[in-house]
């Protein structure tokens, strides 16, 4: 049936032409492309950090509610409102509804020695939990433990009385019939609500976070919403 056989050759061509110029053409150009961007986005990420002849270390006590960045589309508080030195930018993070410590600096090598877990600068918090925690959640804590992006390093955790520290706005809201404790902690690791999330794998959901120590600074007088030019910037940069 001469009909149905050209049908046949025509429609095994297509197809066959389709899937050949898929692999000679559209799929390798789209395939390096991918892979070119991502080597040349690797390369930029890892370049060798800058060191500057004049660094620049700012302190910041950051309140609750605004964000580690000089500008927002959406009109929410930045560090604008509140620092007014020229060319620093934050080293590291403190989420949005986390306060106290916050370095900004223009010297990319100590910014690289903040941020990189390899260097183990450890980050100091105060962090008020909801109930009252027990030795082996602390156990637990210190030990390390397993999160969805992997397991914690051990980390530095104690009990402590809470600590005198300003009021936050809006106030934490606590239950009545639940008591809330205080932890110190220290980690040398910087993933993405990393304290919150060991806290509530442990069973005690974070209420309050406040970083008070970066390394060898520390908020000491600071108070919340002020900043300072650290002077001491000859040796916490080499």
């Amino acid at each position: 049936m001469p009909v149905d056989s050209n049908s046949r050759k025509s429609n095994s061509h297509k197809p066959r032409h389709k899937s050949s110029a898929n692999k000679t053409g559209a799929r390798k150009p789209f395939s390096n492309i991918g892979k070119s961007h991502s080597r040349a986005a690797h390369k930029k990420t890892n370049k060798p950090a800058r060191q500057v002849n004049d660094p620049k270390i700012v302190l910041f006590n950051k309140p609750f509610d605004v964000l580690c960045q000089f500008t927002d589309e959406q009109g929410r508080k930045t560090l604008k409102d509140f620092i007014d030195v020229k060319d620093v930018y934050a080293a590291g993070r403190l989420d949005r509804d986390s306060e106290g410590l916050l370095l900004l600096t223009n010297d990319g090598k100590l910014q690289a020695q903040i941020t990189q877990p390899k260097k183990k600068t450890f980050k100091g918090y105060w962090v008020q939990v909801e109930g009252e925690v027990t030795p082996a959640a602390i156990a637990a804590l210190q030990n390390g433990v397993e999160l969805k992006d992997g397991p914690t390093l051990p980390a530095k955790v104690k009990l402590i009385e809470q600590p005198n520290i300003w009021p936050r706005t809006p106030p934490v809201r606590e239950r009545k019939s639940i008591p809330t404790s205080w932890l110190e902690i220290q980690i040398c690791e910087g993933r993405n609500r990393q304290v919150r999330r060991m806290t509530a794998h442990v069973g005690f959901p974070t209420l309050r976070l406040i970083r008070y120590k970066i390394g060898q600074w520390q908020l000491d007088e600071l108070k919340n919403g002020d900043y300072k030019v650290d002077k001491s910037t000859d040796k916490a940069s080499k």
